[in-house]
């Protein structure tokens, strides 16, 4: 018996640290995906937590000590883990307002959170088609699932990967609903470094882009009407891309966690982070930046930001382990300074992935400020 107390003490211990990572950063010795686990599937945690707290204090009268301790811990986890309920409900409750504001008023049929859709379903997979614009670089075509007949808009999907890895299949879910809702997907490869530097990744986009436009009948795309979209190193691939080079085909940019001054992430860094961003950036860009300050410039969104320069939706954690958000921070507060349409959307329990759980809150929230963005921004 005394060994059975002492497992469930320490089980009570375990859950309180995982859904510690709701409030505070992950350390840098610490699996990051146990944060998307406690902040994007927490809420289902949270009711075996809640068992385990009222179990022990029913049965552990004759060892109130114990039972206090254990029950205390899984009470404290239970509250922890139901933190991103609380904080999606009520950044949930403001952000219409403020997409109205910046993007024009939509409606995308639904709350922008509610715990209702923890039940929800995932979005039926579409047909996916690879084809091979450039050497060595497939993407993958979600066609968009719409019955009037017109052409879609077509979102490019910049994965993530720190530079150096990663590929078009990550998170394919969101590419499913994207296309389920109408949008046509397009899911790109880029060059990796170390082999390649920048600017080839800002060299694909491009050329994925002009490929797709002269596809476009064949594709159902409308050729004038493109969103791009990137996750973490992708996030910066398509802000700096769009920044630097004005298409009015791009009508507009969703940065996911993404980096966006890469002189500011270098010096605010130490060399043994998470992710090793320092060797990560140096291999990428080709030195540091006194070494090799133009490519950093123009790698970094916030260097590049001017009056014109497509609208943006921003979203990022603000306790995210990989990308610290005051990358998304910054950008805003330029994006404001020159008036260009955007919305940053700072989640405050959640790190990077947060939409891995399309019916998490993070997911819930991104898929309706997506849809949001996405109507206001394409014809």
């Amino acid at each position: 018996m005394a060994m059975f107390r002492v497992l469930l003490l320490l089980l009570a211990a375990v859950l309180a640290l995982l859904a510690s990572l709701t409030v505070v950063k992950a350390p840098d010795w610490s699996p990051w995906k146990l944060a998307v686990l406690a902040g994007e599937f927490g809420h289902w945690i949270a009711g075996a937590t809640a068992i385990l707290a009222a179990a022990v204090l029913v049965g552990g009268r004759t060892a109130p000590g114990w039972a206090g301790a254990t029950a205390g811990l899984a009470a404290l986890a239970t509250g922890l883990l139901l933190v991103p309920t609380w904080q999606a409900w009520r950044l949930g409750r403001e952000l219409p307002a403020r997409l109205e504001r910046e993007f024009g008023k939509q409606d995308p049929g639904r709350p922008a959170f509610s715990p209702a859709a923890w039940f929800g379903r995932d979005p039926e997979p579409v047909a996916v088609e690879t084809f091979v614009p450039a050497p060595g670089l497939p993407l993958d075509f979600y066609r968009a699932r719409r019955s009037d007949g017109r052409p879609a808009p077509c979102v490019v999907v910049v994965h993530g990967g720190g530079w150096d890895s990663g590929d078009r299949t990550q998170l394919a879910g969101l590419n499913h609903w994207l296309a389920r809702a109408g949008y046509a997907v397009a899911a790109i490869s880029y060059r990796l470094a170390p082999q390649h530097r920048w600017p080839a990744p800002r060299e694909d986009l491009l050329a994925a882009v002009a490929w797709l436009k002269g596809k476009a009948g064949e594709l159902g795309i409308d050729p004038g009407n493109f969103v791009l979209l990137g996750r973490s190193a992708g996030g910066q691939i398509v802000q700096a891309t769009a920044y630097a080079f004005p298409d009015p085909a791009i009508r507009g940019i969703v940065a996911l966690y993404a980096p966006s001054d890469l002189v500011f992430g270098y010096v605010n860094t130490h060399e043994n982070d998470m992710l090793k961003s320092p060797a990560l950036m140096r291999q990428y860009l080709g030195g540091t930046p006194e070494s090799a300050r133009a490519a950093y410039e123009s790698a970094s969104a916030l260097y590049l930001v001017k009056t014109g320069v497509p609208a943006t939706l921003l979203l990022q954690g603000t306790i995210d382990a990989l990308v610290w958000y005051r990358h998304s921070e910054r950008l805003a507060a330029k994006l404001a300074e020159h008036r260009v349409p955007h919305v940053h959307v700072a989640l405050p329990w959640a790190t990077h992935a947060f939409e891995f759980n399309l019916h998490g809150p993070g997911g819930q929230l991104t898929t309706y400020t997506l849809a949001w963005f996405l109507a206001a921004r394409t014809r």
